[in-house]
């Protein structure tokens, strides 16, 4: 089993950790709907549950979280929870979801039920989330790595 490497908590984006480099698209870039289902892991090797939705910040483009749906029978009735997105690795050897936090943390936060979403867009819901999850808001972590740009060529 591949160990993620610890992520900058002021990452903005996913962590991806594995040699799992197929035909076609992804790791790098994926259509958001084949990442839906995927199994979470926590720190302490738990499985948490799987990536029900993946929440877009609209005016900015930038992946804002992932909700892990945890519980319940056949995704229903279980409990939410809004994961900031730079919180997650993706272990593309596992073909898991990774979260730098125990389960025990996943399972202490309240969450929501699929009926009563919280306000996502509201900045002080955000902050504590992102504070829960020990990363920086994505809106003050947005800015570009040069060495990526020039890696990649752009």
């Amino acid at each position: 089993m591949t160990t993620p490497k610890k992520m900058n908590p002021a990452q903005a984006g996913a962590g991806i950790v594995g040699g799992g480099v197929g035909e076609g698209p992804g790791p790098e870039v994926m259509a958001a709907a084949t990442l839906d289902g995927n199994k979470v892991v926590s720190s302490d090797g738990e499985h948490v549950g799987k990536i029900s939705d993946i929440m877009l910040d609209v005016r900015s483009g930038h992946i804002a979280y992932a909700v892990l749906s945890e519980g319940g029978f056949l995704g229903m009735g279980g409990n939410l929870h809004a994961i900031p997105w730079s919180a997650l690795t993706l272990d593309t050897d596992e073909k898991v979801f990774r979260v730098d936090i125990t389960a025990r943390r996943i399972k202490d936060e309240p969450g929501f039920d699929k009926d009563h979403w919280p306000s996502m867009a509201d900045e002080t819901w955000s902050t504590q989330m992102h504070k829960y999850y020990n990363r920086d808001p994505y809106w003050i972590t947005t800015s570009v790595d040069p060495t990526a740009v020039r890696d990649r060529g752009l």
